[in-house]
């Protein structure tokens, strides 16, 4: 899977860079339609009563879908591991839902 990241606001580092290409490479066991990853990653504003705010959003291409999934948290990395813990969820969700309808067409072509 390709994983392109950009960042806003913050600087990107290379151990930012690897943090987030380790973190979305975990998701290819959930499908090898798995194509293109685009992640944004920064902060929100300076502006806010209570510290800095970071977000990180992330757009999964897959084969015939697209899923994105918008995040934020106070520190980066947890915006990003949030992000990466919902799409692991929601792609999980997906391939279950594929293999159960590929059992289901294979238990009514037995009968």
């Amino acid at each position: 899977m390709n994983v392109n990241i950009r960042a806003t606001g913050c600087e990107l580092t290379p151990a930012l860079r690897q943090y987030v290409e380790e973190k979305f490479s975990t998701l290819e066991k959930y499908g090898p339609d798995l194509i293109q990853a685009d992640v944004h990653i920064g902060k929100d504003t300076n502006h806010h009563n209570k510290g800095e705010v970071f977000s990180c959003s992330a757009t999964v291409e897959l084969s015939g879908d697209v899923i994105k999934v918008e995040r934020t948290a106070e520190d980066l990395y947890k915006a990003i591991d949030k992000v990466k813990d919902h799409l692991r969820e929601t792609l999980a969700q997906r391939k279950e839902k594929l293999v159960d309808s590929h059992q289901e067409g294979a238990s009514d072509e037995v009968v």
